[in-house]
């Protein structure tokens, strides 16, 4: 389908769309989303096809504003304070629905909660506030497969999906999500906001829910065991690249590495070229036969994110 570039008329003509019930993919400041109209069962039902997604796993609702979010989700103390530090910006909010939350259920995988999200990227904005009501939106890619941080990754990936191009995402990685539905704040993925900056401005630790109960697992997406994956074998913590295998480096190294997630050794860096760097990478580990292996990532602020996408493509 056809790749917009990210203008005023391209803008309109996606709004148009999706208010239509059509799929387009959108840029975010984390990576780019596969947007349908939240309050429409049938495109969400598209989106859960498109990217062959298992309907357990729900979907996070993206908003332009927090008054567009109130309307949807009740806010307790911990979520308001984070919404007001982080938003717009790579949090996932996991809330109570609204009584007479216009979300259809189906993007909730049958919960009573509703996952909210207000993007920085200008052109998610400008779509947002073009379609005037809330968009649910996905990664732009394959259920499990690896996260799309440009806009060929998608056309590579969904060929059939119209695609708004507003560049690289300047973050690369998903949000980060924290459940606000009790008096325990919990950190349910890590993501593009690093956990001590969410604890410092809440003054408490956040509590994380074991990795096998089901239903916390339900709360947010990106917690199956294999996710981000890329289509070949992926080695962690390796010192050097075995014969059949192409090395992703980190930091300063004299191995010879087929690609560097950041030579001088910035987290941040590394989060923003993570998936970009695994697309390449196993597109050419595929044309060579080979198998592919990362060096190791410090697991501090953003490296837990990293090191967490890294586990979950490996596994």
């Amino acid at each position: 389908m056809a790749l917009y570039p990210a203008n005023a008329q391209a803008i309109a003509a996606c709004a148009d769309k999706l208010k239509q019930g059509d799929l387009v993919a959108l840029p975010t400041e984390t990576v780019y989303g596969l947007a349908g109209d939240a309050t429409n069962g049938e495109a969400i039902a598209a989106i859960y096809a498109t990217k062959a997604r298992p309907q357990f796993n729900p979907l996070i609702c993206h908003v332009a504003d927090m008054k567009a979010a109130r309307a949807i989700g009740r806010f307790n103390d911990a979520a308001e304070k984070l919404a007001a530090a982080f938003w717009p910006g790579p949090l996932t909010l996991v809330v109570p629905r609204q009584a007479d939350c216009p979300v259809d259920p189906l993007a909730s995988a049958g919960l009573d909660t509703i996952a909210l999200r207000v993007p920085a990227h200008e052109t998610a904005q400008k779509l947002l506030r073009a379609v005037a009501r809330p968009l649910v939106a996905p990664s732009a890619n394959p259920s499990g497969r690896l996260s799309p941080s440009s806009a060929a990754h998608v056309s590579e990936m969904l060929p059939d999906i119209d695609v708004l191009d507003g560049g690289n995402c300047s973050i690369g990685m998903e949000s980060s999500i924290v459940g606000c539905l009790d008096d325990a704040p919990l950190w349910l993925r890590a993501g593009g906001l690093a956990r001590k900056d969410i604890e410092a401005c809440l003054g408490v630790n956040l509590s994380e829910p074991p990795e096998e109960t089901a239903q916390q697992a339900r709360l947010a997406p990106g917690r199956l065991a294999r996710h981000y994956a890329p289509h070949s074998n992926l080695r962690l913590n390796a010192e050097t690249a075995r014969d059949n295998e192409l090395l992703i480096g980190f930091g300063a190294t004299a191995e010879p590495c087929f690609a560097n997630l950041s030579a001088d050794g910035h987290l941040s860096e590394a989060a923003a070229r993570l998936f970009s760097v695994l697309h390449e990478a196993d597109k050419a580990a595929q044309q060579s036969g080979q198998n592919l292996a990362v060096m190791a990532i410090p697991t501090d602020g953003l490296g837990e994110a990293i090191n967490d996408r890294l586990a979950r493509a490996a596994a």
